[in-house]
């Protein structure tokens, strides 16, 4: 190995990286990321969070305006959400230092006015948006709060739902899944069949793999009535639709798959259904008022273990499915002993695409600017019939 090579990182290695100081790091604080369901703070209300391995405090003023601050004070280091939300600022319950919503000290007790103006820690712009607030945590101004968006998310008959859950895994595998149609096939038929597994069938599709302006658009072909084209979004956003438990109109749902660290995921999203019929969304926020809170990482033994799914067959199934395969990769991946095949054509893409903007971070360049795309995938929204019990078809 020449000099030149030792000092060239290790590609997979830096795939699943987001600290402050790493190339990956860099690259997703450049994008709009979901940090929180907004209903998650109230007005005069703090708490802490971690993403991409960095703390923060998510306060909300008493004018309902959300702020994000660095966690801690510049002073003794404590925590600031432990402290009082006094207007659309922070005090610190140590000494009482203030800040306001930009991370400027606006008052520090026991020091002079002057000092104050002089100490100033992180602030960060937000957004809300789909029930989920949404930071910037990267430098210079902001992109357009664009990318993020969905049409779906944007009627007046829509009733969206965010909802949470923290995966003990690296969060570039949770990525991988939504670009590997294949495993639908297999993975949401695991314990037993629900709604999803069914709409899907189990037959093994014909893959179509394009980039997008925004991202990735993947085409699984089943069969003449059995097309599901969905369009990931750069660098963790996929929007797909699947049955709703009344056989009503069907669910969008909205996921972003956000590192907490190396190896934790916050898997935020928003649940939708666009319907004027007031029964439709009426059994739709009961369910996932009953059904919705589920996190497989709370069942991790009893699924591993005795593989005992959840009797709910919708969300709390299609995630636990999911999570099993995800966790049996380990919390932080080997790729460099895969055997891909001919069916991993969107692993391949996903990873050349995302060393290729990594390359570009690392040497100063500019990126690809990535942007909404107008035209989206027709997403399917009635069930295929499901192949038999015999097999998985071709």
């Amino acid at each position: 190995m020449t000099t030149d090579q030792a000092s060239q990182p290790d590609p997979f290695q830096a795939l699943m990286e987001c600290a402050q100081d790493t190339t990956m790091g860099i690259l997703l604080r450049s994008f709009w990321q979901p940090i929180s369901p907004a209903s998650t703070v109230m007005p005069g209300q703090a708490k802490v969070l971690k993403i991409m391995g960095q703390d923060f405090t998510l306060y909300r003023g008493e004018t309902g305006t959300a702020h994000l601050v660095d966690a801690r004070c510049a002073h003794r280091r404590t925590l600031l959400h432990t402290g009082w939300v006094q207007g659309d600022e922070i005090r610190c319950i140590y000494h009482g230092w203030k800040y306001d919503g930009t991370g400027q000290c606006t008052q520090a007790p026991a020091e002079t006015s002057e000092f104050a103006r002089k100490v100033r820690i992180g602030g960060y712009p937000l957004k809300e948006y789909g029930g989920l607030i949404f930071a910037y945590l990267g430098k210079g101004a902001p992109p357009d709060f664009d990318l993020p968006r969905k049409d779906v998310l944007e009627t007046g008959s829509a009733v969206m739902i965010a909802r949470t859950e923290v995966w003990p895994c690296n969060w570039f595998q949770l990525v991988e899944n939504s670009l590997d149609a294949v495993h639908v096939s297999f993975v949401h038929h695991a314990g037993t069949v629900g709604p999803f597994g069914e709409a899907v069938s189990n037959a093994i599709p014909q893959l179509e793999y394009q980039e997008t302006d925004a991202g990735i658009r993947q085409t699984a072909t089943r069969g003449e009535k059995n097309v599901r084209i969905s369009d990931w979004t750069f660098p963790n956003y996929n929007h797909i639709v699947i049955p709703t438990p009344g056989g009503g109109t069907w669910m969008d749902v909205c996921v972003w798959r956000v590192p907490i660290d190396m190896d934790k995921t916050l898997r935020i999203g928003v649940y939708a259904v666009n319907s004027d019929d007031s029964e439709e969304r009426r059994s739709f926020i009961e369910y996932m008022n009953t059904f919705g809170g589920y996190d497989p990482s709370q069942n991790h033994e009893a699924l591993f273990d005795n593989r005992a799914y959840p009797e709910d067959k919708l969300i709390q199934l299609t995630s636990a499915q999911d999570y099993v395969a995800a966790l049996g990769q380990g919390a932080l991946p080997d790729r460099s002993r895969e055997r891909l095949g001919n069916s991993d054509a969107g692993i391949v893409m996903l990873r050349r695409l995302f060393w290729r903007e990594l390359d570009a971070t690392r040497n100063g360049q500019a990126t690809k600017k990535w942007k909404r795309i107008d035209q989206l995938g027709e997403l399917p929204t009635q069930s295929a019939m499901p192949v038999s019990a015999g097999g998985h078809a071709k």
